[in-house]
């Protein structure tokens, strides 16, 4: 398909803009410029920074102050544990010491008092001797053992029936 000679597709000028389309364009354009409001500069600059008012500013110093009193309570709270483990681990090595020592002290003790040098300081130092059988007096305890409560002779009628009572649930 050529018309006069030349191809349709890739004729350039369908695509240019002609006289009277830029011409309208540039009124378009004219119309929106005078469509800007223009400001002063120092306008701009105040508007241009963000307002903060006084219960704006007490609010954030109030935020920065809770905030600060709450990582302090938690740090003065970790110090104070931290405090307690020591003194825990110090009263358990402590602790641990004595034990040693006691048992150490214990073992000296056994040693030095057994039973055979005892027995031999009581006879040969103090006159004492071991208990022969006619020294000793056994007694038996078949009955069992009771208690007996001494009452007062100057109770009322009162106070022995609530008495009685109470040695019914007793």
């Amino acid at each position: 398909m050529a018309l006069d000679g030349r191809s349709v597709a890739y004729d350039i000028s369908l695509f240019e803009t002609t006289a009277e389309e830029r011409l309208e364009e540039q009124k378009r354009v004219r119309r929106r410029r005078h469509n800007v409001v223009s400001l002063p500069e120092e306008d701009l600059i105040k508007n241009s920074r963000a307002k903060k008012g006084p219960a704006r500013i007490f609010t954030g110093v109030l935020l920065g102050a809770i905030i600060t009193v709450t990582v302090a309570f938690i740090i003065y709270g970790q110090v104070q544990l931290t405090e307690l483990n020591q003194k825990i681990n110090n009263a358990a090595a402590d602790l641990s010491d004595q034990e040693s020592l006691y048992t150490q002290l214990q073992m000296k003790v056994d040693s030095k008092l057994s039973t055979a040098e005892v027995e031999e300081y009581a006879e040969s130092k103090l006159g004492m001797s071991k208990a022969d059988s006619y020294q000793k007096e056994y007694i038996s305890l078949s009955q069992g053992d009771k208690a007996e409560v001494a009452q007062d002779a100057d109770s009322n009628i009162f106070e022995s029936i609530a008495q009685a009572f109470a040695g019914l649930w007793s």
